[in-house]
């Protein structure tokens, strides 16, 4: 299985020797890189044969050129889930495509896991072989009852097989976090099921969001990559309490990371 080497559960990039081609066109030198990554991953998928190992693999292979094209990712906490028995609901903000690319390698290789995603997605020319190998939960995003309906049952139907689900609750990227947004749903699943909710804070603006093609924006080497994983939480009653405490924790990191934020009366 491919991961990440850990330091007492966390992991900062080593500065990598960037080459003339990635600093003269970051962007053109990460995106050559995922479109491999991409249609090798698709090619294997459509064979049958893209499997956790080979999902992780892609992951890792998307998370190096980022790091050959001289951004530096840190990621902390995962203690908080590498440690838990049991599948378990990962709720984080979502900030760019890069989220959905990186998170799978610091995930799968200690927690099965697939994700919540758009329908679209599914139907993507090449990446939708990848995307439907790995069983995700689809949602419209235009009408909320169908999507909570969609979330509770398969992604209840996914944790009773003991695979976790990562959810987004934001309905789109954003650069900041907006609590009036930011949905209570991953919440809602973890207390049907009956699993903890592992909230993940990331700031992943190095991806830009493209004017045209909204996952091709621009590839900003200046800006660090962060990924925090907080404790896991245990929802009692409807759950309240524990949605303050995961807009709280993605908040402060925010915060701690130069990141923007919208306040809200919710603390």
């Amino acid at each position: 299985m491919h991961r990440l080497t850990y330091t007492r559960s966390s992991y900062k990039s080593n500065r990598e020797r960037v080459s003339f081609w990635a600093r003269i066109c970051p962007s053109a030198f990460v995106f050559s890189h995922i479109a491999s990554i991409v249609f090798k991953g698709s090619a294997k998928a459509k064979r049958g044969d893209y499997d956790t190992a080979a999902w992780c693999w892609s992951s890792l292979s998307s998370l190096r050129a980022l790091e050959q094209a001289g951004i530096r990712i840190e990621i902390e906490g995962t203690e908080h889930f590498t440690t838990l028995k049991g599948p378990c609901v990962f709720v984080a903000n979502h900030m760019s495509t890069l989220e959905t690319f990186v998170l799978p390698v610091l995930i799968a290789p200690f927690k099965d896991a697939t994700f919540v995603v758009k329908k679209s997605l599914v139907d993507y020319p090449v990446f939708k072989h990848i995307m439907r190998a790995r069983d995700p939960i689809t949602v419209g995003r235009v009408n909320p009852r169908d999507d909570l309906r969609a979330v509770l049952e398969g992604g209840t139907e996914r944790l009773k097989a003991g695979r976790s689900v990562i959810i987004f609750p934001q309905t789109t990227r954003a650069a900041h976090l907006d609590p009036e947004t930011f949905n209570s749903i991953g919440i809602k699943l973890a207390k049907k099921a009956g699993v903890p909710v592992v909230p993940i804070a990331l700031k992943t603006d190095a991806w830009g969001t493209g004017r045209w093609l909204k996952d091709f924006g621009r590839i900003d080497p200046s800006k660090t990559v962060h990924f925090a994983f907080g404790k896991a939480l245990a929802v009692s009653d409807r759950g309240n309490e524990e949605h303050k405490a995961i807009v709280k924790f993605i908040t402060n990191k925010l915060k701690e990371w130069g990141g923007e934020t919208i306040s809200a009366a919710l603390f």
